[in-house]
């Protein structure tokens, strides 16, 4: 049944080995490249490939819709979860734009969204229930329901697997869910609402103070049933896509599949995925720091000190990932078509 406590494949110490070694013989000084040269020696171990390439990327997208919405915490209405969900495979949106660039594979889930059955082409509709409960006032999931979610994100890594995808980015849509990932990361970090939530789709200052009160307000509600258990607290209040997505990390980690984690809410799905199993921490390359408060005391918690790309970005939907993966293309290029002195029949010491 928990599935997401199997073991995690190793990354290959001989391809790490001999990507490190290769580095040593560019025709660069030593270390001069810097988390270009780390990019390209972490992706060959995670590959097993002393070469290693991103040449099919795989993005996949989670929607859902949130019952806290009725709390009144976003600029947007609920409405636009659907409506961005057919821009995305139309080709209207920024991760698709950025899926087109890259050759990526672009899979749109709809893991539950409100409103009345549709038929939009391209769109993968599942919709478990009609977006989560108002967690303001119950659990936002019940615990099948979110496992029912976990594996979504599960089936989407299996299907990213079979197409021999080469690289693996999570996003998300769902008005309302900046909200529940910072409850989620409250419930993980054992912080106040204050240190971890940020103004999300662009709130004005006095919506900002009432959603962190409502969060605040709904860890205390949901204390005694989540307790220490990670689990119980996506369930408690966290999101269908934020559960799906932290299925796709796990899963990723369990049949080697490299990922690039995107900005705040799909970072909070990263911590909950390494909380459940440890050895999932290795298998992730960090696309971004986001401009979203709370962001750089996840990626702290994360040990990732060193996110590819700090462009002030706040969007979602796997952007940031998806603007990381040109940088780490051309990590792989330089690691793998850069000549060594001896090709380059240049004269150099190698310390």
């Amino acid at each position: 049944m928990n599935w997401w406590l199997d073991a995690c494949k190793t990354p290959s110490v001989e391809a790490k080995k001999q990507a490190e070694e290769r580095q040593l013989q560019l025709t660069k000084p030593t270390g001069s490249l810097s988390e270009l040269e780390n990019t390209a020696v972490l992706l060959a171990s995670l590959q097993a490939n002393p070469r290693p390439n991103v040449n099919q990327p795989w993005i996949t997208i989670f929607a859902g819709d949130h019952g806290v919405m009725e709390e009144n915490i976003s600029a947007y209405p609920q409405a636009v979860t659907r409506q961005m969900l057919q821009n995305f495979t139309t080709g209207g949106a920024c991760i698709s734009v950025i899926a087109k660039e890259y050759n990526a594979k672009l899979q749109v889930i709809d893991c539950g969204s409100v409103g009345d059955a549709y038929e939009y082409a391209g769109v993968e509709r599942h919709c478990i229930i009609p977006g989560t409960a108002n967690f303001a006032k119950q659990v936002a999931m019940t615990e099948a329901q979110c496992i029912e979610a976990m594996n979504l994100g599960r089936q989407s890594v299996e299907d990213a697997v079979a197409y021999g995808a080469s690289i693996y980015v999570a996003g998300e849509m769902g008005i309302g869910n900046t909200c529940s990932a910072s409850a989620v990361a409250c419930f993980l970090l054992n912080e106040p609402a204050e240190q971890l939530t940020g103004v999300g789709t662009g709130i004005r200052e006095e919506q900002l103070i009432h959603k962190k009160n409502v969060i605040n307000q709904a860890v205390a509600l949901h204390q005694e049933y989540v307790g220490q258990d990670v689990f119980k607290a996506l369930c408690a209040v966290g999101g269908l896509e934020i559960a799906a997505m932290t299925g796709a990390y796990i899963r990723c980690a369990q049949l080697g599949l490299p990922m690039v984690v995107d900005g705040f809410i799909t970072t909070v799905s990263a911590l909950v995925a390494v909380r459940l199993n440890p050895a999932v921490r290795e298998w992730m390359l960090f696309g971004h720091q986001s401009a979203e408060y709370g962001h750089r005391r996840l990626l702290q918690e994360l040990n990732a000190k060193h996110p590819l790309l700090k462009l002030n970005l706040r969007l979602g939907e796997g952007s940031g990932a998806g603007a990381a993966l040109g940088v780490i293309k051309l990590a792989c290029s330089l690691h793998n078509h850069m000549a060594t002195f001896a090709e380059a029949a240049v004269i150099g010491e190698k310390v």
